[in-house]
């Protein structure tokens, strides 16, 4: 079983110390590196020297967290981001997301959501506690503007809604997995997101699923 790799960026030596001893008690899970601030952790990470995710905190100084998620987007795309945060502001989560973020998880979170939210990532999808979930509809419903789905794209966004992984959407579809990826990208542009959350949003939204 593959160990996941995990960086650590905060500017708080002792939170810093106790996520990474919490972590690296968590099976699978193992701490890369640490950096004190966005522009350590661009000095740290390397192709050879590079985590599957980054745990990011916002607030830092030199380079702060949302400039150093929009690094990280550009330099190493594959490189899955879960947000550090003691605030659920609106502005702060939304800004995040549209960066293109994993995950999000609070400060004071129970270690079992530190786990859960891993995990997640670790599998390609994302982890959003219930603050986040109650921002992007908010968001979401202030966007009135009609969107044209053809048929294809309505049964992807259906499925997507569910807790089957893309591989398994791309054989219920019959098509390959890079279809559905095709499917995906197309949808994140058409509905300005950038996660599957926001395509269940809009799926819940429209009414393509019940809940």
């Amino acid at each position: 079983m593959e160990t996941i790799q995990i960086a650590l960026v905060d500017d708080h030596r002792l939170f810093r110390s106790g996520i990474a001893s919490l972590i690296n008690k968590f099976p699978q899970y193992q701490i890369l590196f640490e950096a004190g601030d966005g522009e350590e952790l661009t000095r740290k990470l390397t192709p050879r020297l590079k985590p599957h995710i980054v745990l990011l905190d916002i607030n830092m100084p030199k380079k702060d967290g949302i400039a150093t998620a929009q690094w990280i987007r550009s330099t190493y795309p594959d490189v899955s981001i879960i947000v550090l945060s003691m605030f659920e502001d609106a502005e702060r989560v939304l800004q995040m997301i549209k960066i293109g973020v994993k995950g999000y998880l609070l400060k004071d979170a129970e270690p079992f959501e530190f786990e859960q939210a891993l995990h997640s990532v670790a599998q390609g999808e994302v982890y959003f506690p219930e603050f986040v979930t109650r921002h992007l509809i908010s968001n979401f419903n202030h966007r009135a503007e009609p969107v044209n789905l053809n048929t294809r794209e309505l049964e992807f966004l259906k499925l997507a809604g569910t807790e089957l992984t893309y591989k398994e959407i791309a054989d219920q579809m019959c098509i390959s997995v890079r279809t559905v990826d095709d499917y995906r990208d197309r949808l994140f542009e058409k509905l300005q997101t950038k996660s599957r959350v926001g395509l269940v949003l809009y799926a819940i939204k429209n009414k393509l699923i019940v809940l």
